[in-house]
Protein backbone atom coordinates (compact mmCIF):
# COMPACT_ATOMS: atom_id res chain seq x y z
CA UNK A 1 0.00 0.00 0.00
CA UNK A 2 0.95 3.30 -0.87
CA UNK A 3 0.24 7.09 -1.51
CA UNK A 4 1.48 6.83 -5.11
CA UNK A 5 -2.02 4.45 -4.99
CA UNK A 6 -4.11 6.92 -3.70
CA UNK A 7 -3.38 10.03 -5.38
CA UNK A 8 -4.00 7.65 -8.65
CA UNK A 9 -7.32 7.09 -7.90
CA UNK A 10 -7.83 10.46 -6.82
CA UNK A 11 -8.79 13.67 -8.77
CA UNK A 12 -8.24 16.74 -6.76
CA UNK A 13 -9.29 19.03 -9.21
CA UNK A 14 -12.97 17.82 -8.19
CA UNK A 15 -12.15 16.60 -5.04
CA UNK A 16 -11.43 18.45 -1.78
CA UNK A 17 -9.45 15.56 -0.09
CA UNK A 18 -6.28 16.24 0.56
CA UNK A 19 -3.41 14.92 -1.86
CA UNK A 20 -1.10 12.52 -0.32
CA UNK A 21 1.82 13.63 1.34
CA UNK A 22 3.90 12.29 4.14
CA UNK A 23 4.15 14.10 7.54
CA UNK A 24 6.64 13.18 10.65
CA UNK A 25 4.89 11.79 13.10
CA UNK A 26 4.43 13.79 16.29
CA UNK A 27 4.56 12.27 20.10
CA UNK A 28 1.06 10.32 20.06
CA UNK A 29 0.68 8.69 17.42
CA UNK A 30 -3.34 9.67 16.02
CA UNK A 31 -6.33 6.98 14.93
CA UNK A 32 -9.26 8.35 13.16
CA UNK A 33 -12.28 6.58 12.02
CA UNK A 34 -14.67 8.21 9.20
CA UNK A 35 -17.83 6.98 8.60
CA UNK A 36 -18.18 7.39 4.62
CA UNK A 37 -21.41 6.33 3.23
CA UNK A 38 -20.40 5.60 -0.67
CA UNK A 39 -21.91 2.77 -2.96
CA UNK A 40 -22.42 1.08 0.79
CA UNK A 41 -22.31 2.19 4.01
CA UNK A 42 -18.61 1.53 6.13
CA UNK A 43 -16.27 2.64 8.89
CA UNK A 44 -12.51 3.54 7.38
CA UNK A 45 -10.60 3.00 10.83
CA UNK A 46 -7.06 4.64 10.18
CA UNK A 47 -3.89 3.97 12.46
CA UNK A 48 -0.83 6.33 11.60
CA UNK A 49 2.22 5.11 11.15
CA UNK A 50 5.12 5.83 8.93
CA UNK A 51 3.97 9.49 8.12
CA UNK A 52 0.43 8.35 6.76
CA UNK A 53 -2.71 6.64 7.92
CA UNK A 54 -2.57 3.03 7.53
CA UNK A 55 -5.92 1.79 6.63
CA UNK A 56 -9.01 -0.33 6.70
CA UNK A 57 -12.35 -0.63 5.93
CA UNK A 58 -14.83 -2.16 8.55
CA UNK A 59 -17.95 -3.07 6.51
CA UNK A 60 -20.40 -3.55 10.09
CA UNK A 61 -18.37 -0.73 12.03
CA UNK A 62 -15.94 -1.10 15.09
CA UNK A 63 -17.17 -3.26 18.26
CA UNK A 64 -16.62 -2.59 21.68
CA UNK A 65 -17.91 -6.48 21.95
CA UNK A 66 -14.99 -9.23 22.25
CA UNK A 67 -16.91 -11.60 21.10
CA UNK A 68 -17.52 -9.37 17.62
CA UNK A 69 -14.98 -10.28 14.81
CA UNK A 70 -15.49 -7.63 12.49
CA UNK A 71 -14.07 -8.07 9.00
CA UNK A 72 -11.80 -5.17 8.08
CA UNK A 73 -10.35 -4.51 4.16
CA UNK A 74 -6.79 -3.12 3.93
CA UNK A 75 -7.03 -0.35 1.53
CA UNK A 76 -4.51 2.13 0.18
CA UNK A 77 -2.30 4.17 2.48
CA UNK A 78 -3.99 8.08 3.28
CA UNK A 79 -2.29 10.83 3.87
CA UNK A 80 -2.19 12.10 7.49
CA UNK A 81 -4.14 15.23 6.56
CA UNK A 82 -7.12 13.08 5.56
CA UNK A 83 -7.69 12.26 9.59
CA UNK A 84 -9.41 15.49 9.82
CA UNK A 85 -11.15 15.13 6.51
CA UNK A 86 -15.18 15.52 6.41
CA UNK A 87 -17.51 16.17 3.92
CA UNK A 88 -18.82 15.61 0.31
CA UNK A 89 -16.78 13.41 -2.58
CA UNK A 90 -18.17 14.86 -5.50
CA UNK A 91 -20.20 12.12 -8.06
CA UNK A 92 -17.58 9.93 -10.45
CA UNK A 93 -15.01 10.13 -8.16
CA UNK A 94 -13.48 7.22 -6.25
CA UNK A 95 -15.38 7.33 -3.14
CA UNK A 96 -17.86 9.43 -4.50
CA UNK A 97 -20.21 10.04 -1.22
CA UNK A 98 -19.88 11.77 2.24
CA UNK A 99 -17.33 10.97 5.18
CA UNK A 100 -17.69 12.17 8.53
CA UNK A 101 -15.70 11.37 11.47
CA UNK A 102 -17.26 9.06 13.85
CA UNK A 103 -14.38 8.69 16.42
CA UNK A 104 -10.98 10.12 16.99
CA UNK A 105 -7.77 10.33 19.27
CA UNK A 106 -4.41 8.43 20.23
CA UNK A 107 -2.98 5.56 20.58
CA UNK A 108 -0.23 3.49 21.44
CA UNK A 109 1.33 -0.03 21.04
CA UNK A 110 0.19 -2.54 24.10
CA UNK A 111 3.53 -3.41 24.77
CA UNK A 112 6.07 -0.97 24.47
CA UNK A 113 9.63 -1.39 23.45
CA UNK A 114 12.43 0.33 25.35
CA UNK A 115 14.57 2.34 23.14
CA UNK A 116 11.97 2.03 20.29
CA UNK A 117 9.50 4.71 19.38
CA UNK A 118 5.97 3.59 19.28
CA UNK A 119 6.02 4.54 15.70
CA UNK A 120 8.75 1.98 15.06
CA UNK A 121 6.69 -1.07 17.16
CA UNK A 122 3.64 -0.35 15.46
CA UNK A 123 5.31 -0.65 11.78
CA UNK A 124 7.37 -4.04 13.21
CA UNK A 125 3.87 -5.06 14.35
CA UNK A 126 2.03 -4.61 10.75
CA UNK A 127 5.29 -6.63 9.01
CA UNK A 128 4.33 -9.12 11.71
CA UNK A 129 0.42 -8.81 10.25
CA UNK A 130 -0.62 -8.84 14.46
CA UNK A 131 -1.11 -5.23 15.80
CA UNK A 132 -2.42 -5.03 19.37
CA UNK A 133 -2.68 -1.39 20.47
CA UNK A 134 -4.57 0.71 22.79
CA UNK A 135 -7.66 3.34 21.71
CA UNK A 136 -8.27 6.33 23.69
CA UNK A 137 -10.55 7.61 21.61
CA UNK A 138 -14.43 9.20 22.60
CA UNK A 139 -16.17 6.38 21.65
CA UNK A 140 -13.32 3.86 21.72
CA UNK A 141 -10.95 3.02 24.46
CA UNK A 142 -9.21 0.20 25.82
CA UNK A 143 -7.12 -2.67 23.95
CA UNK A 144 -7.61 -3.73 20.05
CA UNK A 145 -6.16 -6.09 17.97
CA UNK A 146 -5.85 -6.24 13.67
CA UNK A 147 -4.86 -9.41 12.60
CA UNK A 148 -4.44 -10.82 9.52
CA UNK A 149 -6.33 -13.51 8.30
CA UNK A 150 -4.81 -16.55 7.27
CA UNK A 151 -5.03 -18.32 3.84
CA UNK A 152 -7.63 -15.88 3.47
CA UNK A 153 -9.64 -15.47 -0.14
CA UNK A 154 -8.62 -11.91 -0.38
CA UNK A 155 -5.22 -11.10 0.65
CA UNK A 156 -6.04 -7.99 2.26
CA UNK A 157 -8.63 -9.51 4.71
CA UNK A 158 -8.52 -8.92 8.16
CA UNK A 159 -10.06 -8.56 11.60
CA UNK A 160 -10.73 -6.10 14.02
CA UNK A 161 -11.14 -7.18 17.54
CA UNK A 162 -11.59 -5.64 20.68
CA UNK A 163 -9.68 -7.38 23.72
CA UNK A 164 -11.41 -8.10 27.22
CA UNK A 165 -10.57 -5.37 29.57
CA UNK A 166 -12.64 -2.66 31.88
CA UNK A 167 -13.68 -1.04 28.52
CA UNK A 168 -15.42 -4.26 27.00
CA UNK A 169 -19.09 -4.82 26.61
CA UNK A 170 -21.44 -7.76 26.36
CA UNK A 171 -24.27 -6.56 24.95
CA UNK A 172 -24.40 -6.35 21.22
CA UNK A 173 -22.82 -3.56 19.77
CA UNK A 174 -24.16 -1.36 16.81
CA UNK A 175 -21.86 1.21 15.45
CA UNK A 176 -25.05 3.22 13.72
CA UNK A 177 -26.36 3.56 17.36
CA UNK A 178 -23.51 5.77 18.18
CA UNK A 179 -23.53 8.55 15.61
CA UNK A 180 -24.05 12.23 15.98
CA UNK A 181 -28.03 13.37 15.79
CA UNK A 182 -26.88 15.83 13.15
CA UNK A 183 -25.55 13.55 10.58
CA UNK A 184 -24.49 14.01 7.26
CA UNK A 185 -24.25 10.73 6.36
CA UNK A 186 -27.35 9.43 8.44
CA UNK A 187 -29.18 12.44 6.42
CA UNK A 188 -27.85 11.39 3.15
CA UNK A 189 -28.44 7.42 3.76
CA UNK A 190 -32.76 8.79 4.54
CA UNK A 191 -32.80 10.83 1.22
CA UNK A 192 -31.81 7.77 -0.96
CA UNK A 193 -34.31 5.47 1.04
CA UNK A 194 -36.58 7.84 -0.03
CA UNK A 195 -35.67 8.35 -3.08
CA UNK A 196 -36.01 4.32 -3.97
CA UNK A 197 -39.59 5.04 -2.25
CA UNK A 198 -40.60 7.16 -4.74
CA UNK A 199 -39.36 5.41 -7.82
CA UNK A 200 -41.24 1.77 -6.09
CA UNK A 201 -43.45 3.08 -3.30
CA UNK A 202 -44.71 -0.83 -2.97
CA UNK A 203 -42.05 -2.77 -2.76
CA UNK A 204 -43.10 -4.40 -5.43
CA UNK A 205 -40.45 -6.10 -8.10
CA UNK A 206 -39.51 -3.32 -10.53
CA UNK A 207 -39.95 -5.86 -13.21
CA UNK A 208 -42.52 -5.16 -15.87
CA UNK A 209 -44.21 -7.51 -16.68
CA UNK A 210 -46.59 -7.42 -19.88
CA UNK A 211 -49.20 -10.56 -20.19
CA UNK A 212 -49.45 -11.73 -23.86
CA UNK A 213 -52.19 -14.24 -25.11
CA UNK A 214 -51.72 -17.31 -26.81
CA UNK A 215 -54.00 -20.27 -28.17
CA UNK A 216 -54.79 -21.96 -25.16
CA UNK A 217 -51.97 -20.41 -23.14
CA UNK A 218 -51.30 -17.19 -21.10
CA UNK A 219 -47.74 -16.00 -20.83
CA UNK A 220 -45.76 -13.02 -19.45
CA UNK A 221 -42.96 -11.18 -21.18
CA UNK A 222 -40.47 -10.22 -18.78
CA UNK A 223 -36.71 -8.93 -19.65
CA UNK A 224 -35.55 -11.88 -19.84
CA UNK A 225 -38.38 -13.23 -22.04
CA UNK A 226 -41.31 -15.15 -22.36
CA UNK A 227 -42.40 -17.27 -19.04
CA UNK A 228 -45.68 -19.57 -17.90
CA UNK A 229 -47.83 -18.01 -15.05
CA UNK A 230 -46.48 -20.61 -12.81
CA UNK A 231 -42.70 -19.96 -13.95
CA UNK A 232 -43.73 -15.99 -13.07
CA UNK A 233 -44.92 -17.00 -9.72
CA UNK A 234 -41.83 -19.19 -8.78
CA UNK A 235 -39.31 -16.92 -9.78
CA UNK A 236 -40.91 -13.88 -7.90
CA UNK A 237 -41.20 -12.50 -11.21
CA UNK A 238 -44.43 -10.98 -10.44
CA UNK A 239 -46.62 -10.61 -7.24
CA UNK A 240 -49.50 -12.85 -7.16
CA UNK A 241 -51.86 -10.25 -6.49
CA UNK A 242 -51.40 -8.70 -10.24
CA UNK A 243 -52.30 -11.86 -11.53
CA UNK A 244 -56.21 -11.50 -13.08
Amino acid sequence: MSLQEYNKKRNFKETSEPSGKKKTAGNKLKFVIQRHAASRLHYDFRLEMDGVLKSWAVPKGPSLNPADKRLAMMVEDHPYDYRTFEGTIPEGNYGAGEVEIWDQGTYEPIEPVKGKSDDLVMRAELHRESLKFVLHGEKLKGEFALVKIKNAKDENAWLLIKHKDKFAVEEDYDAEAYTDEDSRVTALLKEKERKKKRINPEGQNPLKIIPRHFPGKRNYRNSYGLCSVKQAINHLMIPTGSLR
